[in-house]
């Protein structure tokens, strides 16, 4: 049985989907775009809107009475592959901060993201 996790804390969805799901012993959530969701607004550079995304994966995992540490898989999609080094950094930064392990990870471009932002991502936690 899955059940649905949602937050105030993340974006509300866009479309018909769900912010994230509980299967039990693994939370997998839906891509995360950089979208505050306090304001609606969403940084202009690379490094705000990936900590903003992280963030986002952050308040779903939280949600489901995880945490960052839990999290054993991202699929991180950006629109210009250039931006890797920025994003790379500000990834190992949130995970360290979090002192968390580094998950698996895939890291693609893509042509275009919802809203036009830079980056998107996703993860999957294991409820240990």
């Amino acid at each position: 049985m899955s059940r649905e996790i949602s937050t105030d804390n993340a974006p509300a969805a866009i479309g018909p989907y769900v912010q994230g799901v509980d299967l039990g012993s693994m939370i997998i959530t839906s891509g995360q775009i950089p979208v505050d969701p306090k304001t609606g607004n969403v940084a202009s550079d690379i490094a705000a809107q990936t900590r903003q995304s992280l963030e986002n994966v952050q308040a779903i995992v939280e949600a489901a009475g995880l945490k960052v540490g839990d999290i054993v898989k991202t699929t991180v999609f950006v629109k210009d592959l250039n931006d890797f080094a920025t994003v790379n950094a500000t990834y190992e930064a949130f995970f360290s901060e979090h002192q968390a392990s580094f998950p698996a990870r895939s890291c693609v471009e893509v042509a275009r993201l919802p809203k036009d932002v830079k980056i998107e991502i996703e993860a999957i936690a294991l409820r240990r």
